[in-house]
């Protein structure tokens, strides 16, 4: 953990300074739990009954909150979110392994590793793969045929790849990651199901970052694609073909079935399901829980689901949702009724 001045932060995420230019902070935290040494932020006016209390040596605020607060030290930016999220980054730089080869690795002949590489124990590392400069490979990972793996991508322990897969620079896969098993492809066969052999890849572009147990299955045909810049996390399913467009974020336990494309810097809410062979604009934000049965053309904000009820109510309110279509057509009858009079 490194310790920096006030000043030094403020020219590290472009804030206007108020306070002591020398003053050191060595942490962050939250509002209730900040204390002397610390430095916490706020977004907005709902926080302002813990920010009034806070004990922190510097909060990070807007304009407009600034003036609400009496504190002494305070940088100013447009936005705190962000503003902490490079704090973070600025006090807690990652930790990345010495470049080393571990004995305990198994690393095929013809693999091609450039320099400064660290490969942790149990390791392997097949046929024709080509590492990067900067590349950290975890512990039991497995790196299969044919794969690259693009400068300065972090796997974490136990992270899996199938022949072929492609990753771009800066990428950071998460424990468990497994990219380019098999799609869910298979023919019906007299009462039987026929697999379809799966023959295509997993590519990854760059400043990609993937969560702990999250899989992509390689293509049926030609490859499956993330973008630049898309951030997936934990236990999501992306299918076999899904093309995911560049900075688009998809939270946990979405399952993306096979084929279907999904823009540029969407969101997709946790617990969300979409099926295949459908398309998603550019800039539509889908809420969680939400099924996405048919194409999205345009950006906007879209939902489905009954949230949640009490469980009385919400089986009243279910009875009658299933009574929709005959309330409808008793409806119709009486506005034929009302204008045949």
């Amino acid at each position: 953990m490194a310790a920096l001045s006030l000043s030094e932060l403020a020219n590290i995420i472009g804030a206007e300074l108020q306070g002591d230019n020398n003053l050191k902070i060595r942490n962050v935290s939250s509002l209730e739990t900040a204390k002397k040494g610390d430095i916490s932020f706020a977004t907005g006016r709902k926080y302002l009954p813990q920010l009034l209390k806070c004990q922190a040596s510097a909060v990070i605020l807007t304009a407009e909150l600034a003036n609400s607060y009496n504190g002494h030290n305070v940088l100013i930016s447009k936005s705190p979110y962000l503003a902490y999220a490079q704090v973070v980054a600025a006090l807690y730089p990652d930790q990345r392994p010495v470049a080393n080869i571990h004995p305990a690795s198994i690393i095929d002949e013809s693999a091609e590793l450039a320099e400064n590489v660290s490969i942790a124990a149990n390791v392997v590392i097949g046929k024709a793969v080509k590492i990067a400069k900067g590349v950290v490979i975890s512990a039991g990972c497995v790196i299969d045929d044919n794969s690259s793996i693009g400068e300065n991508t972090y796997l974490y322990a136990n992270v899996t790849l199938y022949p072929n897969t492609q990753i771009g620079n800066h990428c950071r896969l998460h424990s468990g990651v497994v990219l380019g098993a098999d799609g869910f492809g298979y023919a019906p066969n007299k009462g039987e199901w026929y697999k379809i052999k799966q023959v295509g890849n997993v590519v990854l572009g760059n400043n990609v970052e993937i969560g702990a147990n999250t899989t992509i299955d390689c293509a049926a045909l030609g490859s499956t694609y993330i973008a630049d810049g898309v951030k997936l996390d934990n236990l999501i399913q992306v299918g076999h073909n899904v093309h995911i467009g560049e900075n688009t974020a998809v939270a946990a336990c979405v399952a993306i079935a096979g084929s279907a494309t999904i823009g540029k810097r969407c969101q997709i809410g946790g617990a969300s399901a979409i099926a295949g062979h459908l398309s998603i604009a550019d800039d539509v934000i889908i809420t969680g829980m939400s099924m996405v049965i048919s194409s999205i053309d345009s950006a906007g904000v879209y939902s489905s689901g009954m949230p949640v009820n009490e469980n009385r109510q919400w089986r009243k309110n279910i009875i009658r949702f299933t009574q929709l279509d005959k309330m409808a057509q008793k409806i119709r009858a009486l506005e034929k009724r009302i204008k045949n009079r």
